[in-house]
């Protein structure tokens, strides 16, 4: 078990072996043993097939059913170690209501950990809340207040007291026996007795240090300890070719140089590359997605592999090695994280066609199959496969790819596809990259089935792309969010709320204006702990391919010169929200969020808090006609009464005032405020 050696001790000793026929001694023990029950372990994925996740250094809430027969007092604790590690810690449980029973953990370090629920029947507050209430009906308690000095005593025989608890616990013995002999007997004498010795002070030690009656133990669960960027980040996408300012050079590393300080005056903390790998020329794309390249077209970066190398090499025309080791420095020094794309497709020059054929599927007329899916035509590029001879070949060779970046100072990678590719792979992978760094965060890009998307979290995905960028409507908005924070894969699953990014060009833009753009940013910086924005977005780029979702002349296929000041950017809104989101600790959760009513079909009100700080958001869905509408002003968070008053600073202005009452109401005109944001503050809250 977790637990040291004390909480063995805390068993007691078996009693001798009274099965006449000795057949089932064993089983009967066995099952006598674990009296306690205990059930719907918040952590358990999959009965512990797969480990849950927490975050260092930040409370993570424990939950499980814990109940027995009878009506006896439990007690139950988590009991926590680093995995390999000698020494565990145990952190007390809560009974909340109808037997469920939580506690807060803080994990101090990134990595695994092992965990199990302890529980057992805690006798002495048994006895204490029956001689309570004897006491208080008047009734004598001479002999239970004997009872009561046998449990104290089987406490410091049996109990894992340290020394200065059980000094306390001799001395009450001591008072007692000294105050009941010169005394005597009498009601008078048992009060004062039962006030030495079910002293609120002793009841407390001996429910932390008494014998654990029936002690049971759950299984031991793993659960994933990542570091705060899996968890709160903010992603910022750009192609380092486009970076030059003009679309007929192609940029480099020291061009991306040039644009951090942009990057962090936004206030992201991820910067995010698609490919910087060399890109075939067999095949090669051309202009919005022609399947033929004109001389001198840079082709799609996700067309991976030529002469000067495949996943392990960089584009020639980016810069060298060394230079990206001084974008690695340079990101770091202006507060950025560098993530890269880890795309496992091929172009057909890729040097692994001609040195592992083997890792390939090859047509009957002994030419490569091409990577298409019918409609789409993607001849630029070919899969690998991960079974036949490619195994376990392949699988080494992509961990390697993923190691080599890593050694150059990349920790976060943002995985294309993985839905296409082996769970088992991706399960080995992402494990073995974490034996050597277990900071290392894998976002899995995954426009996929749920069940899928949920299982590749499981499997040890870090973030998960998610159906956000498709939720427009209130209702729909509101479902999918309490699916992902109330439902069990709240525990496993962290989503990663992209706006847009070069895939996807969200028909809601499209159409929506600047106030759909508005909106969006809103909603995925506020609700998401993780979020992120493809370049172009704080500029309100939406020129689409007719009828698609696609961008029109997308840089995934030739290079862009970006103006970001251009009229009518919205570079302001994403400075408020990503300064918002680093100062209010309640906007780096996710799963603390609320809903809230307001009497509009086209406005969402939903808030977070954490600890002393609460902010209420609200935000007209609607990009096209204003918004009037009440709200509630949600006063029972504070247990305070429909008529009560609550201080409110407006985070957008910055100025105070006073609500009085449950019901507000509010204006919300798309052009000039399509969103309000709020902290509120409880009576006796300092501002």
């Amino acid at each position: 078990m977790l637990g040291n050696d004390l909480t063995d001790k805390a068993k007691g000793d078996a009693a001798p072996n009274t099965d006449p026929a000795g057949s089932s001694d064993a089983r009967l023990r066995a099952l006598a043993a674990q009296r306690i029950a205990i059930e719907g372990v918040s952590i358990e994925i999959d009965g512990g097939r797969f480990p849950a996740k927490a975050v260092a250094g930040q409370p993570t809430v424990i939950g499980a059913d814990i109940f027995s027969d009878g009506h006896d007092s439990l007690g139950a604790a988590i009991a926590w170690r680093r995995a390999g590690a000698e020494d565990s810690h145990e952190a007390p449980m809560t009974f909340v209501e109808n037997d469920r029973w939580t506690a807060t953990v803080v994990f101090p370090e990134n990595g695994p950990y092992d965990c199990t629920i302890l529980a057992w029947r805690d006798l002495f507050t048994t006895w204490h809340k029956e001689v309570t209430k004897k006491l208080a009906a008047g009734q004598r308690i001479t002999l239970e207040l004997e009872e009561g000095r046998r449990l104290l005593q089987d406490g410091l025989d049996k109990g894992h007291a340290p020394a200065e608890a059980r000094a306390t616990i001799v001395g009450v013995l001591a008072a007692d026996a000294a105050h009941a002999e010169a005394t005597g007997d009498g009601a008078a004498v048992d009060a004062a007795r039962f006030a030495r010795i079910g002293d609120p002070a002793v009841l407390a030690l001996m429910q932390r240090f008494g014998p654990r009656t029936n002690l049971t133990e759950y299984k031991t669960l793993t659960l994933f300890v990542d570091r705060k960027a899996a968890a709160f980040s903010a992603w910022y996408e750009l192609m380092p070719r486009s970076q030059s300012g003009d679309a007929n050079r192609h940029g480099t590393f020291d061009d991306v140089i040039a644009r951090l300080p942009y990057v962090r005056d936004l206030g992201f903390d991820v910067l995010y590359f698609p490919p910087i790998h060399p890109i075939g020329k067999t095949n090669r794309k051309g202009r919005n997605n022609s399947l033929t390249a004109q001389e001198g077209e840079p082709g799609s970066p996700y067309a991976i592999g030529s002469e000067a190398g495949g996943h392990d090499a960089i584009h020639p025309e980016l810069g060298s090695l060394n230079d990206f080791r001084r974008l690695i420095a340079a990101a770091r020094d202006h507060g950025l994280e560098i993530a890269l794309d880890f795309a496992i497709q091929c172009s057909p020059d890729h040097p692994w066609i001609r040195d592992h054929p083997e890792w390939f599927d090859w047509r009957p007329d002994g030419t490569i199959k091409f990577a298409e899916n019918p409609p789409k035509k993607y001849e630029d590029i070919v899969n690998v496969h991960f079974y036949r001879g490619a195994l376990p070949g392949l699988w080494y060779a992509l961990r390697d790819v993923v190691l080599f970046w890593v050694d150059q100072g990349v920790r976060i990678f943002r995985v294309d596809n993985p839905h296409t590719k082996p769970f088992p792979f991706w399960e080995w992978m992402i494990a073995e990259v974490r034996e050597k760094d277990p900071g290392v965060i894998f976002l899995a890009e995954a426009f996929t089935r749920p069940k899928v998307m949920k299982r590749l979290a499981k499997v040890g995905f870090s973030q998960s792309y998610s159906y956000f960028t498709w939720r427009n409507e209130k209702q729909e908005i509101t479902d999918y969010l309490t699916e992902l924070t109330q439902e069990e894969c709240r525990e496993y699953m962290r989503p990663n709320f992209f706006v847009n990014t070069p895939d996807i060009n969200p028909r809601f833009l499209q159409t929506s204006g600047r106030p759909g753009f508005r909106t969006r940013l809103v909603l995925a910086a506020t609700l998401g702990g993780n979020y992120g924005v493809y370049n172009g977005f704080e500029i309100c780029e939406a020129a689409a391919v007719p009828g698609k979702e696609e961008y029109l002349d997308s840089e995934k296929y030739e290079i862009r010169a970006w103006d970001m000041d251009r009229p009518g950017n919205i570079q302001d809104d994403i400075r408020l929200m990503n300064r918002l989101r680093q100062t209010h600790p309640a906007l780096q959760g996710f799963t603390n969020v609320k809903f809230y009513n307001a009497w509009n079909d086209k406005v969402l009100s939903y808030g977070k808090q954490t600890g002393n700080d609460f902010v209420l958001v609200h935000v007209n869905l609607d990009p096209h006609a204003t918004q009037v509408f009440e709200f509630e002003v949600p006063l029972w968070e504070w247990d305070l009464p429909d008529e009560a008053s609550v201080e409110v600073r407006d985070l957008i202005h910055g100025n105070s005032f006073t609500w009085h009452g449950k019901t507000q109401w509010l204006e919300l005109e798309p052009h000039t405020r399509p969103y309000a944001i709020w902290q509120l503050f409880a009576p006796g809250v300092p501002r």
